[in-house]
């Protein structure tokens, strides 16, 4: 008996847990109108370029009417290694006239959008057309596509989630192409790489190692440079000290210190005389009065 009770009380709280946990959808479907195709709530929800009823030019008639549900998460990009967010569906194509509705889902608890560029802008603002939900949600947009053969470019426009792996490609009628790096159906521009370097595998170490050798290249040059002062110094001293010792034989200690300064001081006598005498040279020069003409 006491076992039947836990096992119905266990039950019970399992199941109020999965309700719990159970992910809660905002439907976004009372917007306020601002014109021009611009819808948009308080709760994080935004559709720009809706168009229910006005052809693209070249278009007589609406050809098809479509409707497509298109997810976004991160659990989509699991099976694009290095990517971190995705649509479930990469790749969509319509017949050119198309009147298509989109409706989109948010599984994620971040901002995502289902952004499309590349329309005539006479008819969408800024040639996109867009939809945007904040956190789990459902909103939905329509859209009259234009004519010809074209692929258009979709994708989320929150920083780093197209670079991240959201992104698509729309193709009407029979496209124009392929776009690049579109997750499982073209080749990525930029490659990911995997391959660790043997540099890189204790950063600590390489710093040190790098540290050691700029060290060691500018201890090099500073002992390079002071070999070459010292020899030269060697060079003169090995010129001169004959004639100073001949001019200091006989000289007591005092006497010879009362010379070296005598001679110092000849020789800044002599450069502050010559740097005086160009110096007047200079301004000389300068206040020279032309002859008048």
């Amino acid at each position: 008996m006491r076992f039947g009770f836990f096992s119905i009380v266990a039950t019970s709280f399992m199941l109020a847990s999965t309700v719990l946990q159970a992910k809660e959808y905002e439907e976004h479907n009372n917007m306020m109108d601002h014109g021009g195709g611009h819808l948009m709530d308080m709760g994080g929800g935004m559709v720009m370029g809706q168009n229910t009823d006005t052809l693209p030019g070249g278009c007589d008639k609406i050809v098809a009417t479509k409707e497509i549900t298109v997810r976004a998460g991160h659990q989509y990009a699991e099976k694009f290694p290095g990517r971190m967010f995705a649509f479930d569906t990469q790749e969509f194509q319509f017949e050119p006239c198309t009147k298509l509705t989109v409706n989109f889902i948010n599984d994620d608890n971040v901002r995502h959008q289902w952004m499309m560029h590349g329309l005539p802008k006479y008819l969408y603002p800024k040639g996109m057309f867009h939809l945007e939900v904040t956190g789990p949600g459902k909103i939905s947009g329509t859209l009259i596509l234009p004519p010809g053969d074209k692929t258009y470019l979709v994708h989320c426009d929150i920083a780093q989630h197209m670079e991240k792996g959201m992104k698509a490609q729309l193709k009407v009628g029979k496209g124009a192409g392929d776009l690049p790096s579109i997750p499982g159906v073209t080749p990525y521009v930029i490659q990911d790489s995997y391959e660790v370097s043997p540099i890189l595998d204790n950063p600590i170490q390489s710093q040190d190692a790098a540290s050691a050798t700029s060290s060691n290249t500018a201890s090099q040059e500073s002992s390079s440079w002071f070999s070459g002062v010292m020899v030269i110094g060697l060079a003169i001293g090995l010129l001169v000290s004959p004639l100073l010792a001949k001019k200091f034989k006989g000289m007591s200690f005092s006497e010879g210190v009362s010379y070296v300064f005598e001679l110092i001081g000849s020789i800044l006598g002599f450069i502050y005389r010559l740097f005086s005498k160009v110096l007047q040279s200079v301004l000389s020069g300068k206040n020279k009065v032309l002859p008048e003409k």
